[in-house]
């Protein structure tokens, strides 16, 4: 392997020989892929190579810098941690679709142009439905297809966005973009699709816990943090993205209260955590997109451990839904202490990962002003703590007892959740090796004394209100339901509208037919009594009338033409 081979092709062309391997061959070679890759990125020079010609521009299929380093080396990460997780797993079509998907991923975070990313970004679309599809039920078959249609709803708006700025610029390099042009809004477009943007998020709550148990770990970790690099490479200090942010962070944490799916539930406060990464890059400052890239970071890993804890849950129960479980801390008690850490990592709380990269974003608004987006971020960060800290080891582990006696998690799946929760509490008590990679150098003290105290703070009244609403009845129960999201427009109302629309369609087309039917028999009698045999037309005329009618039409002729 030589160091200018393209990170993400190892993975590609690796996953060639995946499905003819058997035994443990099959794991310890998937394995080795994403640690050769992690060996590559540590020998690879700044810098671009790759360089080719084609279509009259610059492709570039190799970029590093700082900033596609680091999503590298976390996209490694997850995917041999992935591998451990699924150690168990016999499934060849998911393991080589994961395995492609992951090096699509990272190809696409080393593309230097437009059109390389373009190629790599379909590819982490087709895969990603197939790693869904190998779940092998009906739900994962709609999902899958409902996640393509959207899938490819973004691959054609930064098809045609790229069209659009090479006619402009000249140029395809995946550099600065902004929104000043009709290109960079759809091409901006084309990336809030795959970064859940409100009201075109919903195929992440759809897709993503309709994978297989392990298929779910590989899902969470790739394709919207692809999204949240492509936007801080071509948007950062776009503004409005500040108040997408927001509103990301804001919005889910309602719906993963009352949802009964704790697979679901994380999907919501994936879509939170989103949040913070977008309106950090929105504030475009050197410590924002620090806090933006250090927090996507974080997130793959504790987000990977939250589901790889109910995957554990949903591979020995059989079920993920919070109404069917609890007291499960009896009889796995290694998977409730990896979801507790999961749940401390995410809520930001102090010593875990989630505390000193999503403090970054908080003081970056505080810094620049943004004093409503400042509250609106610590609002969900109080809500993240209530649903993802609190309510998911809660009902899942503790609360009821169901009475279920499920075995621990197998010994691969405890291994691979126990790397990562030591890599959450490893960042959170000493970030400074994950500072030495951010895009930027960092000037930044995460314990202070007034950021650790707002933080214990905001928590501790977080878990105060869910502790008043759960003594008094007053917090939603879990329940087996349907909770109605934005995709109920284009799931239910918007072919429920379409079979009405169908409908009247029907019906003026039985009206028209039968005005045409009755419309051509009266032609058709008209016909007959003009040009019948007994029509008038078919009687016999005597010669001296035609003779005058013949003189009539020959001067009439000849009074047009002088005319």
């Amino acid at each position: 392997m030589t160091v200018e081979f393209p990170p993400g092709l190892l993975l590609i062309l690796g996953a060639i020989a995946v499905p003819l391997l058997r035994g443990r061959a099959r794991p310890i070679y998937m394995l080795a892929l994403p640690l050769l890759g992690i060996y590559q990125l540590i020998l690879l020079e700044t810098g671009s190579f790759g360089t080719v010609s084609a279509f009259g521009f610059e492709m570039t299929h190799v970029r590093v810098d700082r900033l596609s380093l680091i999503f590298g080396y976390i996209f490694y990460i997850a995917a041999a941690i992935g591998v451990i997780f699924a150690w168990h797993s016999d499934d060849r079509i998911e393991q080589t679709a994961a395995m492609v998907y992951a090096g699509a991923t990272i190809g696409a975070v080393f593309s230097g142009d437009l059109i390389s990313l373009f190629i790599y970004w379909e590819l982490t679309a087709v895969t990603a439905v197939f790693v869904i599809w190998s779940a092998r039920t009906k739900r994962a078959y709609g999902a899958g297809i409902r996640t393509l249609i959207v899938y490819m709803l973004s691959g054609m708006l930064l098809v045609v966005g790229t069209a659009l700025h090479a006619s402009e610029t000249g140029s395809i390099a995946f550099e600065h973009i902004g929104i000043d042009s009709l290109a960079g809004v759809l091409i901006m477009l084309g990336f809030g699709i795959k970064c859940a943007f409100p009201f075109l998020h919903n195929w992440l709550q759809d897709a993503y816990p309709e994978a297989s148990v392990t298929g779910t770990v590989f899902l969470s970790s790739f394709t919207t943090k692809l999204a949240v690099y492509a936007l801080a490479r071509g948007y950062a200090g776009t503004e409005m993205l500040i108040w997408i942010g927001a509103a990301m962070t804001a919005f889910p944490i309602f719906y993963a209260v009352i949802e009964n799916d704790l697979r679901r539930v994380l999907a919501y406060s994936l879509n939170n955590q989103l949040g913070f990464m977008v309106a950090g890059i929105g504030i475009g400052t050197t410590l924002a997109i620090n806090g933006a890239v250090s927090h996507a970071f974080a997130h793959i890993l504790y987000k990977s451990l939250l589901f790889m804890t109910m995957g554990a849950v949903l591979y020995r129960t059989g079920t993920a839904k919070g109404s069917e479980l609890g007291g499960l801390h009896k009889t796995m008690p290694w998977t409730t202490g990896f979801c507790i850490v999961g749940g401390a990592a995410i809520s930001g709380v102090p010593l875990f990962s989630g505390f000193v990269t999503k403090s970054m974003i908080l003081t970056a608004a505080a810094e620049e002003g943004y004093l409503i987006v400042f509250l609106v971020l610590l609002f969900a960060s109080a809500g993240v703590f209530h649903h993802s800290g609190i309510k998911i080891p809660f009902f899942a582990f503790f609360a009821h007892d169901s009475g279920k006696r499920p075995k621990e998690a197998p010994l691969n799946m405890r291994l691979a959740m126990g790397i990562t929760a030591f890599l959450c509490i490893a960042i959170g008590v000493y970030p400074a090796p994950l500072y030495a990679l951010l895009p930027f150098p960092v000037d930044y003290v995460p314990y202070t004394t007034s950021h650790v105290v707002t933080m214990l703070q905001l928590l501790a009244f977080s878990a105060l209100a869910f502790a008043t609403l759960q003594r008094f009845g007053l917090y939603p129960p879990e329940l087996r339901s349907t909770v109605l999201d934005f995709d109920f427009s284009y799931r239910r109302l918007l072919p429920w509208l379409w079979r009405r629309l169908e409908a009247a369609g029907m019906a003026l087309h039985g009206l028209a037919w039968r005005g045409l039917e009755v419309g051509s028999a009266r032609a058709i009698r008209a016909a007959q009594r003009h040009h019948g045999p007994r029509g008038i037309l078919a009687r016999t005329w005597p010669t001296g009338s035609m003779a005058i009618w013949a003189a009539a039409l020959l001067g009439g002729a000849l009074l047009v033409y002088f005319r």
